[in-house]
């Protein structure tokens, strides 16, 4: 007999969705009210206000699509990308494909800019698709790749856009909340993010943020967007400022309330103490790894704090690892994608889930599970190991 669903509790450390705030599902269970009532329209506003916060921008069409962040990647593709028009696609991991599908969909080329999974975009690879490609409109590229845990130069590469007169799209769905995002800083034209990582909200939202450029080429555009659901110039009839919101589409009232109160929480931290968090922990996390014997798949200097790529030592059954810590702790870890599936793990600290606790666990939980599984780690020391690093 079908009943009430009751999930067991997890200790959620793979690549998203991350650790829930207890705020944040207080938050969901509140009344719903109408997706027009005037108290949900001045929350709109807060929220928008909040996002600015967190993006570090004033783009006035900043906003959170009522859909995942792959909805806020098409969202910014179909807006920007017109049949016919050259994109310049860089693939560092798994998601620059999704961008390249995206580019296609639209009747765009995408001109591939391919490097080492694990490995930053390197800017001379882009200068010279520049110089091939000059009749480029956009170059699309991913900060913070989830599948590979490795961060991209965001504003050489927002500036080389500029430079050759292209718009910029910028993949933040792993960066929001983890380490420094700055809109306006960097000249980013389009800019889409997700609530499930390190804003440590529920799945199903995704801020996005256009500049002024990019807003441009939204009105100026020779044809309609493709999908009436993400049209910008539709949605700015709702989410837009100093108007009558206009109906378009019923938006998802509990899971803003949760977003709201997820950035509420963000800003309260304060940005720097955030991506300041992140970094202590993860700098725990890797000596305890370390001391394990396990080595990292991305350089120091561009791994994500966030999201930690870490070679499977040997003798380790890479599903049989994260079955037993599920199933005997309650703690997920994610699998390695494409080139590296089966070969690593992805450890996420993301948002709520980033804390000392849960780097103990998760360490501790790894050492016994290796061990009972033969695989040739050294034993008993990386939990001592990360505490070191909080003295």
């Amino acid at each position: 007999m079908t009943s009430s669903f009751h999930p067991t509790e997890r200790t959620l450390m793979g690549p998203g969705p991350s650790d829930v705030s207890p705020r944040v599902l207080e938050a969901l269970g509140r009344p719903t009210i109408g997706h027009l009532d005037p108290e949900f329209v001045g929350l709109m506003d807060e929220i928008k206000s909040l996002l600015h916060y967190a993006f570090q921008t004033s783009n006035e069409l900043t906003l959170p699509v009522s859909a995942p962040g792959s909805a806020g990647m098409e969202a910014c593709f179909v807006n920007l990308v017109s049949p016919g028009d050259t994109v310049i696609v860089c693939q560092n991991g798994v998601f620059g494909g999704r961008m390249k599908e995206n580019v296609e969909r639209c009747g765009g080329t995408a001109v591939m800019v391919e490097d080492e999974w694990g490995k930053p975009i390197d800017i001379d690879k882009v200068k010279t698709a520049f110089a091939e490609n000059p009749t480029t409109k956009v170059l699309a590229f991913v900060h913070a790749e989830t599948s590979t845990g490795v961060q991209s130069d965001a504003k050489a590469l927002c500036q080389l856009a500029t430079d050759n007169n292209a718009l910029s799209i910028v993949d933040t769905v792993t960066s929001v909340g983890g380490i420094n995002v700055d809109i306006d800083g960097w000249g980013a034209d389009a800019v889409y993010s997700g609530t499930q990582k390190c804003l440590s909200c529920v799945p199903g939202i995704s801020p996005v943020s256009f500049g002024p450029r990019a807003v441009e080429a939204i009105q100026n555009r020779q044809h309609k967007v493709q999908s009436w659901f993400l049209d910008m110039q539709l949605v700015m009839g709702y989410w837009g400022g100093n108007t009558k919101r206009a109906y378009h589409h019923t938006a998802p009232v509990n899971a803003m309330y949760a977003l709201h109160e997820s950035l509420l929480t963000l800003k309260e931290e304060g940005l720097e103490n955030s991506w300041q968090r992140h970094q202590t922990h993860h700098n725990a996390l890797v000596a305890g790894l370390e001391a394990m014997g396990l080595s990292m798949v991305v350089d120091k200097e561009h791994r994500l704090p966030q999201l930690n790529l870490v070679n499977l030592p040997e003798g380790a059954d890479d599903a049989a690892v994260r079955a037993a810590l599920l199933s005997e702790y309650s703690l997920e870890i994610g699998a390695g994608l494409g080139a590296l599936a089966g070969k690593a793990w992805r450890i996420g600290l993301m948002g709520h889930a980033c804390n000392k606790k849960n780097v103990v666990l998760c360490l501790s939980a790894l050492d016994n599970v290796l061990s009972a599984q033969g695989a040739k780690i050294n034993s008993g020391v990386a939990v001592d190991a990360a505490l070191a690093t909080y003295q």
